[in-house]
């Protein structure tokens, strides 16, 4: 894992997204000490410890906020913290603490599916409940830390079952404001056993992200993921209440394994290119939505070379977002 990471820096990745099974007999020592050998890489300083400098716009085609942008670790769902401090045998506030203190900065938000507990135990039956994981990331919320949350839509549930969790979201959020973000995640049919023939409509894509930003006023960003979307809908999302194409990803493999047939990776550029098609101003973010780049209209030669060669350990399955 940390050769991974070494070489995915030299390709200039701002963040690792690290999520996996539970994993029967594998120590709590091996996720920290994962944690503390991935930090130990970091070329940067400590979000918060840089000051940005101010520019006007007329006078700066390009603004770098950060430098030398610091790698930040996005890691666990809430399942594996429950799974991790089972086995640790500590609480999960306890476990937290641990894990933040190995270098853990960011929760991710996948697991959520639908809140129902009916929909929910025909999708993900033995999944952690609603309640459980939503006290994960209250907990961790109150650690001080930061995660996004997620629904994944277009299957068995009701259009009122979206409402529902689109309400505890927004509750939680009231209560911890911890959430930097919401993703909504099509439903991916192909490779599932769950009985859905097809996956949701560009349409219900669409109108699920526009509600989504109405209803989660709380929510400062809305994600329309190009990975489950396509890139060309996702455009289109940016004029549907989102705001965020989450990041240019070098591999990935949840949506990818369940049928999705967006290519594996954006190049920067491309990502820059689509964002100026809607005329919008392409902004590069860190894990916490902190600006690293803005561009402007004209393209440099910088912007125009995109990294250059490619590492067998990457290509094999190194997964970032």
């Amino acid at each position: 894992m940390v050769e991974k990471a070494r070489e995915a820096l030299k390709l200039g990745i701002t963040e690792l997204h690290i999520v996996g099974g539970l994993h029967p007999s594998l120590p709590f020592s091996y996720y920290t000490d994962m944690l503390k050998a991935l930090s130990a890489l970091n070329p940067g300083r400590r979000r918060g410890d840089e000051s940005q400098t101010k520019k006007s716009a007329e006078s700066q085609r390009l603004l770098t906020s950060s430098p030398t942008p610091r790698l930040q670790l996005k890691c666990f769902t809430a399942i594996e913290i429950l799974h991790l401090a089972w086995l640790a045998k500590k609480s999960v506030e306890q476990t937290l603490r641990e894990l933040k203190d190995a270098g853990l900065e960011s929760l991710t938000g996948g697991g959520a599916e639908i809140f129902r507990k009916e929909v929910r135990s025909a999708i993900a039956k033995g999944k952690e409940s609603a309640e459980e994981y939503l006290d994960v990331h209250r907990t961790w919320h109150r650690l001080g830390g930061r995660s996004t949350c997620t629904m994944l839509f277009g299957h068995v549930e009701s259009l009122a079952d979206r409402v529902d969790h689109l309400r505890q979201l927004r509750a939680l959020q009231d209560e911890t404001r911890g959430f930097v973000g919401f993703v909504p995640l099509p439903y991916q049919p192909e490779n599932n056993d769950i009985p859905v023939k097809t996956p949701p409509t560009g349409f219900d894509a669409l109108r699920t992200l526009a509600v989504s930003r109405i209803y989660l006023d709380n929510f400062d960003h809305i994600t329309a993921y190009w990975v489950g979307l396509g890139l060309k809908l996702a455009q289109v999302a940016l004029s549907y209440g989102a705001d965020d194409l989450h990041g240019t990803i070098i591999e990935e493999h949840i949506f990818h394994m369940a049928g999705a047939t967006s290519p594996q990776l954006q190049t920067e550029m491309e990502m820059v290119k689509a964002i100026r098609e809607t005329r919008r101003t392409p902004v590069q973010r860190n894990t916490f939505y902190e600006t690293i780049k803005i561009w402007g209209d004209a393209t440099t030669a910088t912007e125009a070379e995109p990294p250059s060669g490619k590492s067998k350990v990457l290509e094999d399955n190194l997964a970032t977002a």
